[in-house]
């Protein structure tokens, strides 16, 4: 199992169906002032997000790195890989990274991933996403919680230090004879400055806007437009 697999695993017990909810509306709103024929989710979880937007008329495509993820988007009928966004094919009106996907990518692998998202837009396409302010990673993120129902039970604790949140998962499930199985492993997310998207040579940063999704002012929403020569 993957480190991103245990975190499906363990997300509905994380609380975060409402901050879910309230990005998709945002995301939406958003969307609603272009016209987007075609959108490409990247970290698309289990499709919710997809399921608004085809509802709209929208053409929707799926990819997330998790099989636990792409394997319900499946089962709910919904166009979705278990790929990296560079072998997703073909190109798009929108793409979107919804719910802190970017703050998953070092500064190396965020600039290559921007550089991706050029390439798999149609000209005027839209690129959104969200990341973690500083004060959402060091105020919001960092400590410990703990979550549990009749089978399983979760551990979550988060350090934030040099500008990067390592986060440990432990999850007890019980199985069929009543003994807990233990899963562990932890996930490591980075903070961005605005900086490093201004500069980017693909993509122009349109607008940013920080807006308070758990806390005052813990995430910044980046709308971006493909440059075209």
């Amino acid at each position: 199992m993957t480190n991103l697999d245990l975190y499906a695993k363990s997300e509905h017990l994380l609380g975060i169906e409402e901050a879910t909810e309230a990005l998709y509306d945002l995301y939406r709103s958003e969307l609603d002032e272009y016209k987007v024929k075609t959108l490409l989710d990247v970290g698309c979880g289990r499709g919710g997000f997809m399921q608004r937007l085809i509802s709209d008329g929208v053409t929707c495509k799926g990819i997330d790195l998790s099989s636990v993820m792409v394997d319900e988007c499946k089962e709910r009928g919904l166009d979705a890989e278990c790929i990296d966004i560079s072998e997703a094919k073909g190109s798009y009106d929108a793409v979107v990274a919804i719910f802190d996907v970017l703050n998953f990518l070092n500064q190396d692998e965020l600039i290559k991933f921007l550089d991706v998202v050029a390439q798999k837009l149609n000209d005027n396409g839209v690129f959104i996403a969200d990341i973690n302010t500083l004060y959402g990673f060091s105020d919001v993120a960092e400590g410990t919680m703990s979550s549990e129902n009749d089978k399983e039970f979760l551990i979550v604790d988060a350090v934030f230090e040099n500008d990067e949140l390592h986060t440990k998962f432990t999850l007890f499930q019980k199985s069929d004879d009543s003994k807990y199985i233990k899963y562990q492993d932890t996930i490591v997310q980075y903070f961005h400055k605005i900086r490093v998207f201004e500069k980017h040579s693909s993509l122009k940063l349109i607008d940013k806007q920080t807006f308070s999704l758990y806390d005052t002012k813990d995430k910044t929403l980046l709308i971006f437009k493909k440059r075209v020569d």
